[in-house]
């Protein structure tokens, strides 16, 4: 009940008529349950409205209701006019009327008119008119404007009764209640209409209406042009003199609104983009309008919030300034001192703020209208506390100074980044099947930087770990030793880029500066062999994952002697240059490479280039070297992965031991286990392992 009478209090300034056919509604709440919403456009005394329903124009265009402020601490109730199918998330924002129009009573009104019926016409307007003849209008609200011009309404003055219909601007965004700013007709020149502030002080006209543009002189926008959605009239004789809008289409939804922020705002709703389409507005700068901020605060443009409180000052009304509305202004945060005399204390006497690069204000009382970035200097008097203490002042000057040379430094470290980043994007990808990639020795200076991180180095040359620009990671030779030109190392190259097996490392891409070559293979994650072979047992390879290692690499042996277009000979077969991956999966490296460093295998070498250990007898005795060097290196490679001990090796006494030779010498003694690992002696059959033996030699 509450709540109805609110409601009853916001109608009470309506003609006695009205007022009484929605006393007749309320009174309807109480007695009859009528949930449902209205269809009907029209309210008669038999027919009332109730708190939860609405009248909407025959054309479904808009709808009139009750309609509560959200703004303010006292919440209250209006009758108002909104549009039907303008789906927006504030019903305030397409309100276009309510009951908030002081005096909105009307002499005219014949209190004693019996039958009397309130129409909502499908152009916005309200309309009470005898039951028996709906063309005599009583009371409409087309002539009782708030914020808002609809189509057909008109603004302007009556000269006989000397009545004048003006725009008022909302007190804020959420309470429709009349507000600071407002646009009437001028008093002295009927031509031109006025926007005023507390409808005291002009800020801004349009200027002249020109009949031949069909616009006001300050507004050119409102110039219609060819297939215009929308016609502006102008009507000036003895009665009234008044402005219109008309639309060519009954459907469109155009609308010319006086805003909180002081603008008047042209526009039409686009139903396809669920928005408002802004014709024109007018003033453009809203920072030029008379005390836009109210008192002691200062207008930026563009800026959001626009207003803010000049030093030493805060807002008086915080609430009204989240809903748009500055008038108010800020207030001081200390008082000054005016009466203080000579001997007071230093921090209570007043001094002046600079304000710099503001437009000189409006000054009587409060300072108003100061408007950012006009070029002028003003001088505040405020308290001492309020002012920003010197030492705070260098400190923010050093600290200005500090925080940029940090930003350029950052700017120079981010440009060498990206400068080195796009570098590397420059680099031509490696990865292509079936051709050898040649890169530069510049680009692979930068994926090692600078070849700083070494891998390791072999008989033919270093190891260094670099990175490609999608961050795979691959390891770069330097070869050691060549004599070939580059036309036969190109074509060497190109033979060896083609071979692709599980157990072979595969090259991606080679560099010839100079007298360097330089490959590019890709990176094993857990090195060489021999880093897991010959170290304590607790880095020690399980005995099942060094038979799969052996496996392995009896498998890739094959491939290069049998599968390749031609035999490839590797000649130097050793824990150094099998490489695992990150799954232990063995991979045998450098194969290819001794015939590049000159070996003719056709004839007897008279320089040796293996390792010791490993080497087979053709090396010694002279004999020509075939693929079967390569099986007895691998031979070799597997004592030494039983046993996890280097053939070669010196002893107690000093004297250096060959693994091979104590093997016999143990198979003879039926001692077998001795040359083992101590976890392979749990898992492997001895007397099997005797019999192998013996058989094989």
């Amino acid at each position: 009940m509450e709540q109805l009478r609110q409601v009853g209090e916001a109608i009470g300034g309506v003609n006695a008529l009205l007022a009484h056919a929605y006393a007749l509604a309320f009174h309807a709440v109480a007695a009859v349950e009528r949930t449902a919403d209205a269809v009907e456009d029209t309210i008669t005394a038999s027919r009332p409205l109730s708190g939860n329903q609405k009248l909407v124009s025959r054309g479904e265009k808009f709808e009139l209701g009750f309609f509560r402020s959200a703004g303010g601490h006292l919440k209250k109730w209006y009758i108002a006019i909104w549009y039907n199918k303008v789906s927006i998330q504030t019903a305030s924002r397409s309100v276009v009327w309510s009951s908030n129009v002081p005096n909105v009573t009307s002499s005219n009104v014949d209190s004693s008119e019996a039958n009397t019926v309130a129409v909502l016409l499908n152009m916005g307007n309200l309309a009470l008119s005898p039951a028996s003849n709906s063309s005599h209008v009583l009371w409409q609200s087309f002539n009782h404007l708030t914020d808002t011009l609809l189509p057909n309404m008109k603004i302007g003055w009556n000269k006989v009764t000397g009545e004048r219909a003006r725009l008022v601007s909302w007190r804020n965004q959420y309470d429709p209640s009349p507000g600071t700013f407002s646009v009437e007709m001028d008093s002295n020149d009927s031509s031109q209409y006025i926007f005023l502030w507390n409808n005291s002080r002009p800020y801004l006209t349009d200027g002249k209406y020109d009949p031949s543009t069909g616009a006001f002189s300050g507004i050119p926008e409102m110039t219609p042009i060819r297939n215009s959605i929308y016609a502006f009239q102008y009507v000036d004789n003895n009665e009234e003199a008044y402005f219109m809008v008309t639309v060519k289409n009954d459907n469109i939804l155009f609308r010319l609104t006086i805003d909180v922020s002081s603008q008047a705002k042209s526009t039409v709703w686009v139903a396809d983009r669920n928005k408002w389409m802004l014709f024109f507005l007018q003033p453009k700068d809203k920072c030029v309008v008379y005390s836009m901020c109210g008192s002691f605060s200062r207008c930026t443009e563009n800026a959001i919030p626009s207003c803010s409180c000049l030093q030493g000052f805060h807002e008086q009304s915080p609430s009204n300034r989240i809903s748009g509305n500055y008038a108010e202004g800020c207030t001081r945060n200390v008082g000054l001192h005016c009466h203080s005399n000579s001997s007071a204390p230093k921090a209570r006497k007043d001094k002046f703020y600079v304000m710099n690069n503001v437009r000189l204000p409006d000054w009587s009382l409060n300072l108003q209208d100061n408007l950012d970035g006009s070029g002028d200097t003003i001088f505040i008097r405020l308290a001492v506390s309020e002012l920003p203490n010197s030492k705070t002042k260098k400190w923010r000057v050093v600290s200005i100074i500090i925080g940029g040379f940090i930003l350029l430094v950052c700017g120079v470290i981010t440009c060498i980044c990206f400068l080195r980043k796009r570098t590397m994007k420059a680099i031509i990808p490696i990865a292509v099947d079936g051709h050898l990639t040649t890169l530069k020795y510049s680009d692979l200076q930068l994926i090692t930087k600078s070849f700083s991180e070494k891998l390791g180095s072999g008989s033919f040359g270093s190891v260094f770990k670099g990175a490609l620009p999608d961050k795979t990671v691959v390891a770069v030779k330097k070869l050691e030793g060549f004599r070939q030109g580059e036309k036969q190392v190109r074509a060497e190259m190109s033979t060896i880029r083609t071979i692709h097996h599980i157990n072979l490392v595969r090259l991606l891409g080679f560099c010839s500066h100079g007298a360097q070559r330089l490959l590019v293979c890709e990176h094993m994650q857990n090195g060489s062999l021999d880093r897991h072979l010959f170290v304590n047992n607790a880095g020690a390879l399980s005995w099942s994952r060094r038979y799969q290692i052996a496996i392995g690499i009896s498998k890739g042996l094959p491939y290069l002697h049998e599968r390749c277009r031609d035999c490839i000979i590797h000649c130097d077969i050793k824990p150094d240059n099998i490489l695992l991956d990150a799954s232990f999966v063995p991979k045998v490296a450098d194969f290819g490479l001794a015939k590049l460093l000159g070996r003719d295998f056709s004839r007897v070498l008279t320089s040796m280039r293996g390792t010791i250990g490993y080497l087979a007898p053709e090396w010694i005795s002279g004999m020509a070297i075939t693929s079967k060097a390569d099986v007895f290196s691998y031979g070799m490679l597997l004592f030494e992965i039983i046993s996890q001990r280097r053939n070669a090796e010196q002893g107690e006494q000093g004297a250096n031991m060959f693994f091979p030779v104590l093997a016999a010498k143990k198979l003879l003694e039926d001692d077998v286990q001795t040359l083992l690992d101590p976890e392979s002696v749990d898992v492997i059959d001895l007397e099997e392992l005797g019999r192998a033996c013996k058989d094989s030699n």
